[in-house]
C-alpha cells in the first residue's frame, strides 16, 4: 500500500509541469509578424533580383493579412547610361534593372508587373520608364508553359530612338519573369511589338 501511494505520488508530480508549456506557446507564434514586410512595395535597389528572393515562401501560413498569400512581381526599369554596373547592358548604354512590387497569383501577377511598367504603379526613383509617356492598356495575357502572350492596346509614344530598346526590353522582360517564360510575344493593337517598333 505504501508503495502503491509512493507510485501515485510519483505520477502526479510528473503531470503537475504539463500546463506549462502550453502557457509558452503563445511566444514563438507572435514572432512571425515580419514576414509580411517584404510584400510591400520595395525600394529600387540596384541589385533588385536578390531582394525579392526568399521571403514569400515562409510567411502564406500565420494569415496575418491577405498581402502575404502572393509573392511580389518584379516589373523593370532602365537606369540610363549606366553601361550595365547595376544590371543587364543594353540600347544606348542603359542597364535594365528589376523592381519587386507587390503582386497577385495566377494571371493576375502578369497583369501586375505589365501595368507597373504601363503607368499603373508607382514608379522607383532614379529609373527612368520608356513607358511612362505612352498611354497603353493591359488586354489580356496568357502561358502555355514556354511562351507568355501580351495584348496591348493604344498608343506608343518614345522619347526618341533610345527609348525603342528600352521599351522592348522593359515589355519583354517583365512578362518573361512574370510567369517564369522562356519567350515572349507581345502585341499592340494586334501588330508584334518589333512590327510595332519600326513605324515609330
Amino acid at each position: 500500500m505504501a508503495a502503491a501511494g509512493c507510485l501515485a505520488l510519483l505520477l502526479t508530480a510528473c503531470s503537475a509541469p504539463l500546463p506549462r508549456p502550453e502557457g509558452q506557446s503563445p511566444a514563438p507564434a507572435g514572432s512571425t509578424g515580419p514576414s509580411a514586410a517584404p510584400l510591400a512595395f520595395l525600394p529600387p535597389t540596384i541589385a533588385g533580383t536578390e531582394s525579392g528572393r526568399g521571403a514569400p515562401a515562409a510567411s502564406p501560413a500565420p494569415g496575418s493579412g491577405t498581402e502575404a498569400t502572393a509573392p511580389p512581381v518584379r516589373a523593370y526599369f532602365v537606369l540610363m547610361d549606366d553601361g550595365g554596373r547595376h544590371g543587364v547592358r543594353f540600347g544606348c548604354n542603359d542597364s535594365l534593372v528589376g523592381a519587386a512590387l507587390a503582386g497577385g497569383a495566377g494571371d493576375d501577377r502578369l497583369k501586375a508587373a505589365v501595368n507597373a511598367i504601363l503607368g499603373g504603379g508607382q514608379q522607383p526613383e532614379n529609373l527612368y520608364n520608356a513607358l511612362g509617356s505612352s498611354r497603353l492598356r493591359f488586354l489580356s495575357g496568357s502561358f502555355d508553359g514556354t511562351t507568355v502572350t501580351v495584348y496591348l492596346a493604344g498608343t506608343l509614344n518614345p522619347g526618341g530612338t533610345c527609348d525603342l530598346p528600352r521599351i522592348e526590353a522593359q515589355l519583354t522582360q517583365t512578362a518573361l519573369e512574370a510567369v517564369g517564360a522562356v519567350k515572349a510575344a507581345i502585341y499592340i493593337n494586334g501588330e508584334t511589338l518589333a512590327d510595332y517598333l519600326k513605324l515609330k
